[in-house]
């Protein structure tokens, strides 16, 4: 006889004391029954009216939105989003607490994380703690930095360009997004009848007035006529493969950092904040003290951020091996870096491609890898080769710290660990670790 269905708590309102903040932009509560509840909207020490959003009787944990605040935080205030609350647009996390207070809650999570999966304190990571704002992310209260180079716009059934909310694909109708860069926001996506389209990607490039829009129909559906308030390159999304194609302008938009320009390919990753690249390369080669005629990799190395900046440095004796995935992303970092003869770019899965190289013994290491990690496997391999220094630079902190549990087995330490909000409203945090070898002289 089959079981019963499980009755859904979906409704259900609960008032509870919301404990401490975890990982993924929620804070933890329990009901009086004992069941864990994962709150949006609340900050620690404050109580709340909750409502659940997802879950049944019997599940390991219950999702929910704090919906009445009893007793605020101090680091509470009232979010400068029109559109920010629950049940709202998904796109920021922490609109509700103070620029401070949610540099401190990014802070607590990577503690947690580095002492759970880790075994690691701040002070065995090198780390003081804290986590830095960009430059010029410091501004009055009630203010919001417009750092979001890249927006991906969703397009309901009606043609209106939002956001979608959270874990949701309702799309919340906006009229402007606070923390859209300003050659986003110029290119006026929200006013514009998207009708037949699924998404719309706008991209303002840093450094360059590129700018470019991508497309995304729904199936049969025709491209409208692009006309928008600033000057674009315009793509669409193949909907048989999924491939991005170029329908007018350039296929790619033009960075700037390290004092070098870089063409990023639609479709391609950068850095979304427009000091991150920048913020990224300082504190990576401020950690691995990069010496002339030195052999490094750049791993998982996207359109050569790193490796342009290692090849300057190492001089024309040094030696970079980039290893990246994607063919339009080894396209473009061989374009870019095609000024420096002794760096070579490889397609291909890091954890099939550098075995196939031979290489057994380099200087140094740059890996910055998708949000998943790079794994115990490949973080083996990298400790296995004898670098003097490692970079490892993460958007995830949970992934970050199982790995550097892994460079521990390899016989690594952590040096130093720095933390930069490079998402400021958002529960997204950029780390960047410095690793060495545990016994001198291996």
């Amino acid at each position: 006889m089959p079981a019963e269905p499980k009755k859904s708590l979906v409704g259900e309102e609960y008032e509870v004391e919301i404990g401490p903040v975890a990982h993924g932009g929620h804070c933890i509560a329990r009901t009086t029954g004992g069941q864990v509840l994962f709150v949006r909207h609340a900050l620690p020490g404050e109580r709340v009216v909750v409502r659940v959003t997802e879950g049944e009787e019997g599940a390991r944990f219950l999702r929910a939105d704090a919906v009445r605040i009893l007793e605020a935080s101090k680091d509470r205030v009232e979010a400068p989003c029109p559109f920010a609350g629950p049940g709202r647009c998904g796109g920021c996390d922490w609109q509700h607490a103070k620029p401070g207070a949610q540099r401190r809650l990014k802070a607590d999570v990577i503690a947690e994380q580095l002492q759970r999966l880790a075994g690691l304190t701040p002070e065995e990571a090198g780390w003081d703690g804290t986590v830095v704002p960009a430059e010029g992310d410091k501004l009055p209260a009630g203010q919001v930095p417009q750092w979001r180079t890249r927006v991906q716009y969703a397009v309901d059934a009606e043609g209106h360009a939002g956001l979608r909310r959270h874990r949701s694909h309702e799309v919340e109708r906006i009229d402007h997004c606070m923390i859209a860069a300003a050659g986003v926001s110029e290119l006026g996506i929200e006013k514009r009848d998207w009708t037949g389209m699924a998404s719309v990607d706008a991209i303002a490039a840093t450094g360059s007035q590129d700018r470019m829009v991508i497309l995304e129909p729904r199936p049969g559906a025709r491209l409208p006529l692009v006309e928008l308030d600033r000057p674009v390159s315009v793509m669409r999304v193949d909907e048989r493969d999924g491939g991005i194609h170029r329908v007018h302008g350039r296929a790619f938009v033009r960075e700037r950092a390290d004092d070098h320009t870089y063409r990023v390919g639609s479709g391609g990753f950068w850095q979304v904040h427009p000091k991150a690249a920048d913020t990224l390369v300082t504190a990576v080669m401020q950690g691995l003290l990069p010496r002339k005629g030195e052999m490094a990799l750049d791993l998982y190395c996207g359109a050569g951020l790193f490796a342009g900046a290692l090849a300057d440095r190492l001089g024309e004796q040094g030696a970079v091996l980039g290893i990246e995935s994607g063919k339009r992303a080894v396209e473009d970092a061989r374009h870019n870096l095609a000024d420096f003869p002794r760096v070579r770019i490889e397609q291909g899965k890091v954890e099939s491609v550098l075995p196939r190289t031979g290489i057994t013994e380099v200087d140094l290491i740059v890996l910055d890898p998708p949000r998943a990690g790079a794994g115990r496997k490949t973080v083996a391999h990298l400790a296995s080769l004898g670098a003097r220094r490692i970079a490892y630079v993460a958007c995830d902190p949970a992934a970050l710290a199982r790995d550097l549990g892994y460079f521990r087995e390899g016989g690594y330490r952590v040096r130093t660990l720095r933390a930069f909000d490079l998402f400021p409203m958002t529960s997204h945090v950029e780390c960047v670790a410095i690793l060495e070898p545990a016994v001198k002289g291996r």
